[in-house]
């Protein structure tokens, strides 16, 4: 018979569009044919397509590892689980460039409408229905393939929530709050659209630099396959792959809140655009994220704040009549670099932001109307870690033969050189080279600004909310 879930989907959508800290839902899933999507299956399915894969260094630095600052290759499936499994008179292809015992490899932010355009089929392998968002499938949805040490720098995501399937191996993700972003010394240095960076590399904290970084509270978490991960709004994360295998697939889930987020999305493009396109482009400042398309005109920009206002407004009239809105920001001028990159390539027309907002189905309730949330075995919360341990301490938890870990990791301050190490984008073997940005390091005395020292301050979360505040009362008004 059909599985029984330990939640309903309206209960499952009543917890995730409710609850304001992460936690894992077990025993969820157990039924979706996704669960098979392991590289291997993966790789007879695509049949030799290549994809865009991210290479980094395993070594720590005091630096995150932005995607700036990471080579590129294509590559097909069969090459890299070759390579990450170890297996060297099997590779062929770029990846026969890089030691593995020295990178990580990282497919991230796959989409699968995009990969699977041929096979859309296989997009009812993924039943987010099941979370309460019916037609929600694998065409809303990403894939992430990675090695042992591929990461994502720590960020947050200014649009909606976030739903993380793992499927093989395992990730740990470290979360910390809302609250503490000023800890985390927030930048839009690489920019991209919807992601704010934070310049502690969370793996190896340069506390002289940034001294605050003391005062956050990490909550750390394991998670392995079967296991799905809430993340809430605005919740920092750092994520890092534990198995020499990883792959897992999420869905971002919009949330009424976005529309304001959009207006200070769209204020914050439009200066930091119309700053860092003015410097001389010899300066080799490789400010805007390889996600984002191109830095757009201010024209284009101002565009955009106009239908992010409007949409905006929008939002506030239907919501008093309790009719679903229909949002759609992005100027048709800018075409893919208007879209939020984590559904960039789903589709940017209208008819795709339509169908997201549509989704939400009944409003968020209310947390007095919320019933009290059913931690157990099948909903374990993501516990803060403690700062003041000195060593690792692990407690598991049971769930489908498979174990949770919620750890309290010490805090582990190595003294590494304080220099980033830029590797060349190039598939010439011999170009793995590295650069030093001198600007980069904190042993360097700097006595003038620079502009990314005016950004930081500008557009910095807190100053973008205040003019978002400011320029929707006056148009109020």
């Amino acid at each position: 018979g059909e599985d029984v879930k330990p939640f309903s989907p309206e209960k499952t959508k009543e917890i995730v569009m409710s609850l304001q800290q992460p936690a894992v839902f077990c025993n969820m899933v157990g039924d979706w044919p996704a669960l098979h999507w392991n590289v291997k299956y993966l790789s007879a399915v695509l049949k030799g397509k290549t994809i865009q894969f991210r290479l980094g260094l395993k070594t720590v630095d005091l630096v995150p590892q932005f995607e700036t600052s990471c080579s590129y290759v294509e590559a097909t499936l069969e090459e890299f689980l070759a390579w990450s499994c170890g297996q060297p008179s099997s590779l062929s292809g770029p990846f026969r460039c890089y030691d593995y015992s020295k990178y990580w490899a990282y497919a991230d932010y796959k989409y699968i409408a995009r990969i699977f355009e041929d096979k859309p089929e296989i997009f009812q392998d993924i039943r987010w229905s099941d979370f309460g968002f019916p037609g929600r499938s694998g065409k809303e949805s990403t894939l992430w393939i990675g090695s042992e040490g591929a990461n994502t720098p720590c960020h947050l995501d200014s649009y909606g929530c976030n739903l993380v399937l793992q499927i093989q191996g395992r990730k740990r993700w470290h979360l910390f709050p809302p609250g503490d972003t000023s800890f985390l010394y927030p930048t839009r240095i690489p920019y991209e659209e919807s992601s704010i960076f934070s310049k502690v590399n969370i793996a190896n904290p340069d506390l002289e630099r940034f001294p605050e970084f003391r005062n956050s509270t990490a909550h750390v978490v394991t998670l392995s396959p079967g296991q799905v991960l809430l993340i809430p709004r605005h919740w920092w994360h750092y994520v890092e792959s534990i198995d020499p295998v990883t792959v897992s697939i999420n869905s971002w889930i919009e949330l009424d809140a976005d529309h304001e987020a959009r207006v200070e999305e769209a204020i914050t493009r439009m200066l930091v655009c119309a700053i860092k396109s003015a410097e001389n482009p010899r300066d080799g400042d490789l400010w805007l994220n390889p996600t984002e398309v191109e830095a757009t005109s201010h024209e284009i920009n101002l565009q955009y704040l106009n239908k992010a206002v409007s949409a905006y407004f929008k939002c506030q009239e239907t919501s008093v009549s309790g009719q679903a809105l229909s949002s759609s920001i992005g100027a048709e001028q800018r075409t893919n670099a208007s879209c939020k990159r984590k559904r960039r390539e789903v589709g940017c027309g209208p008819e795709s932001c339509t169908l997201l907002t549509q989704e939400r189905g009944f409003p968020t309730p209310k947390a007095e109307e919320l019933q009290k949330i059913p931690f157990g075995p099948h909903l374990i919360q993501v516990l803060p870690q403690s700062h003041k341990t000195s060593v690792m301490d692990a407690v598991a938890v049971e769930s489908d033969g498979r174990d949770l870990l919620h750890e309290n990791e010490g805090e582990h301050f190595g003294r590494l050189h304080c220099k980033r190490k830029r590797l060349l984008m190039s598939n010439d073997c011999e170009t793995a080279a590295h650069q030093v940005d001198s600007d980069c390091s904190p042993c360097t005395s700097q006595t003038a600004l620079s502009t990314n020292d005016l950004l930081d301050c500008l557009v910095n979360p807190r100053v973008i909310s205040l003019v978002a505040q400011l320029l929707l009362e006056r148009m109020r008004v």
